[in-house]
């Protein structure tokens, strides 16, 4: 069983991201030394995949944006104490970015803070959502309004965990991918276009190389700012967009994935009016999004998720109101200049953005 290593100091611990084949059965070394080990899992990766740990105490939960609840964190929180977890005792999050997130906050909350141990199954999750130390919840006002930063104990991601995944979960964590990749730059846009069909058919040595060179961008982006509050809001690129969706939709009708896809088609073109970024750089987002098979606009989305009801353009411009990178009423971007060239802290004018909205 052959993995990557690839390591991430925190200012508070290092840890290491393995990506390989098979790598969740490393779970089981991480009992050692523990009192005490238990496991908040997806129901479905589990019915898939069997239990990641015979034995252990196990939470199986409903994946999705509805288990990022303040009930869902009460029960991820009670799940910890019944199962008589002490802080020299690990909590593992065993599915998707949603399970990654519920499972890192809960971690960093019961008793003041355990270790967690992230064992992401999606591949939205093992690109970006398990890496970095980010946990969140959803509040009724906006998608992770309640979070904490708590860097995991270790990242375990098994490609083979990907081959099961459904077409449309594929697709939704490609757009993680092409947002990294034009994060990373020239050379991982091209891996990335170069691998597009080997992933659609899940190739497990496409899926290794490609999460692998996801992990490293972002790893490069997180060494550089833990908690977010500089160089690190570039992986936020299209993500204002998405989430002013996603809050407009009704958090789970669009996934997380297919959200950022519109939002980077729209801060690409946004990136041309505002800092005169080349066509060709919109050209190759809309032609990767389309080989993914993501919607490229919100008109492509309102129609493929019946949702021209909800995505109105009042709508939209409130959920850039919840933006939590920005000030109040003043929502902030990221854009893209060109490959690898990204530019946080931008403001758009009302003009442009009633015409992006429209």
């Amino acid at each position: 069983m052959s993995s990557v290593s690839i390591s991430l100091t925190g200012e508070s611990r290092r840890y290491d991201v393995l990506v390989g084949a098979g790598i969740s059965a490393d779970a089981r070394g991480h009992q050692h030394g523990r009192d005490r080990v238990a496991v908040l899992a997806d129901r479905r990766v589990t019915a898939l995949h069997g239990p990641l740990l015979d034995g252990a105490p196990t939470l199986e939960v409903e994946a999705g944006e509805s288990l990022k609840t303040m009930d869902g964190l009460g029960r991820a929180l009670e799940f910890c104490a019944a199962s008589g977890l002490s802080r020299r005792s690990l909590l593992i999050a065993y599915g998707g970015g949603t399970v990654g997130d519920l499972g890192g906050l809960a971690a960093s909350l019961f008793k003041r803070g355990i270790d967690v141990l992230q064992v992401p199954t999606t591949l939205l999750a093992q690109v970006d959502a398990s890496v970095g130390g980010k946990t969140a919840i959803n509040l009724p006002s906006g998608k992770n309004l309640a979070g904490t930063f708590h860097q995991p104990a270790g990242v375990l991601c098994d490609t083979n965990l990907l081959v099961t995944l459904d077409d449309a979960e594929l697709s939704s964590g490609l757009g993680e991918v092409i947002k990294t990749a034009i994060i990373g730059g020239d050379e991982t846009l091209t891996l990335v276009e170069r691998l597009t069909p080997q992933l659609l058919d899940r190739d497990p040595a496409a899926l290794a190389e490609i999460v692998e060179a996801c992990v490293r961008v972002k790893a490069r982006v997180v060494l550089s700012d833990h908690e977010e509050r500089g160089p690190r809001r570039v992986l936020n690129l299209g993500h204002t967009f998405a989430h002013a969706i996603e809050h407009a939709a009704g958090f789970g009708a669009v996934p997380h994935g297919v959200a950022v896809g519109v939002g980077l088609a729209l801060a690409a073109h946004a990136s041309e009016r505002t800092l005169g970024a080349p066509g060709s750089l919109t050209e190759r987002t809309v032609r990767l999004l389309d080989r993914a098979g993501l919607p490229c606009s919100l008109e492509a989305l309102r129609e493929a998720y019946g949702l021209a009801g909800q995505l109105t353009p009042a709508a939209l411009r409130d959920g850039l109101n919840h933006d939590k990178k920005g000030q109040v009423g003043a929502p902030e971007f990221v854009l893209a200049r060109g490959e690898g060239d990204v530019i946080m802290g931008l403001h758009l004018g009302e003009d442009l953005l009633s015409e992006l909205l429209a």
